[in-house]
């Protein structure tokens, strides 16, 4: 069926139609570079409120299964390809893509010009947009683009967090991880370090916390604006100093909030599995995972409490800091992948040393 992708300056791109064709979509419109994952970026709790567009051509080609599921639910608002292949073919798919976002109630939109409209994002900024079928004339479509809601000015941190506290048990150190929107393998990956992993909504008090008696505390990702969740801020500023924290994405920015920092919205975010970034300190540089649309402002952060460690070589954005005097560090990307490269994931052991450094 006939769809329309149509952004609030007016554009409008002419597809086809699939997925949940009866849902429409609306949100803020990105674009991820990555070649593959498409499975782990719709189940990646860090795109709720957003329509996602893969800048790779054909998508779906592998199917779905179960084992790069990255959440409990899908949360992108929309999906957004070049093509999408109708019958898959590989070893572990037991569904088609088609099938999966019609059940989770995703419409996407596909025969479009991906590179103009990845291009235009580039150009001029993430956009407000629809995807539609309906045939209503092209300024009642407008209208409804410009007020699709945005990123900024809601809570959407609250809407994927975990409702209730859970454990999983582990031989080795305890840590509570706020869930932000925490993808699976970020637990997984504590999980292969031998952890136990008390996982606890994303309004839990810094005492409630404290009470599980953890060796460290691990901040996930999560999606929107990090300064919609002033809740969690105060929680961190609460118990920096009280034990070691590792903050990924969301939580790399909560931090910076509760180091008496500040946050800025990126032009159009980074979204894919290729970003080079510089350790500061070793030289070294990473091929990352990243996936976020806002970021810490380097010249906010007091420079004889808080060391900047890693810089993002295609913007000099932050990519890492520590603090100076307590042990607490984080990064803005993703060292768990999934999907992406594994360069970084020798974070968790140094997570897992500065607890034992704690802890002694």
């Amino acid at each position: 069926m006939e769809a329309k992708l149509v952004l609030e300056d007016g554009t409008i791109f002419t597809g086809k139609g699939f997925g949940a064709l009866e849902s429409g979509a609306e949100g803020e419109i990105v674009f991820n570079t990555s070649m593959t994952g498409y499975q782990e970026i719709l189940t990646d709790a860090s795109y709720k409120g957003e329509i996602v567009t893969m800048t790779y051509p054909l998508i779906g080609n592998y199917g779905i299964n179960e084992d790069d599921i990255e959440s409990y639910t899908s949360h992108v608002n929309g999906f957004i390809v070049k093509e999408f292949c109708v019958q898959p073919s590989n070893w572990r798919a037991l569904d088609k893509l088609e099938n999966y976002l019609k059940g989770h109630g995703i419409m996407g939109i596909s025969d479009i010009d991906t590179r103009a409209l990845t291009k235009k994002l580039r150009i001029h900024g993430t956009m407000k947009g629809i995807i539609t079928t309906d045939t209503d004339n092209k300024e009642k479509l407008i209208n409804r683009a410009k007020g699709a809601p945005g990123l900024s000015g809601r809570d959407l941190v609250s809407k994927v967090t975990t409702e209730d506290s859970y454990c999983l048990e582990g031989d080795g150190y305890r840590v509570v991880l706020m869930d932000f929107g925490a993808k699976k393998n970020i637990i997984r990956s504590l999980r292969d370090e031998g952890c136990e992993v008390v996982v606890v909504p994303a309004g839990t008090s810094a005492q409630e916390i404290l009470e599980y008696k953890p060796d460290g505390i691990m901040l996930s990702n999560g999606p929107g604006d990090p300064q919609d969740v002033p809740y969690a801020v105060e929680t961190v500023k609460e118990l920096l100093g009280k034990k070691p924290i590792f903050g990924i994405c969301l939580g790399h920015q909560i931090l910076a909030l509760a180091f008496g920092g500040d946050t800025y919205k990126l032009k159009f975010g980074h979204r894919g599995a290729n970003h080079p970034v510089q350790d500061l300190r070793t030289k070294k540089v990473y091929i990352t995972s990243q996936n976020h649309g806002f970021a810490v402002e380097a010249d906010s952060l007091d420079s004889e409490e808080v060391e900047i460690t890693h810089s993002n070589l295609n913007d000099d954005t932050v990519e890492g800091m520590k603090h100076r005097n307590h042990p607490v560090f984080s990064v803005q990307y993703h060292p768990e992948a999934s999907p992406g490269p594994q360069d970084s994931h020798y974070l968790f052991a140094d997570f897992m040393e500065l607890i034992a450094e704690e802890t002694e």
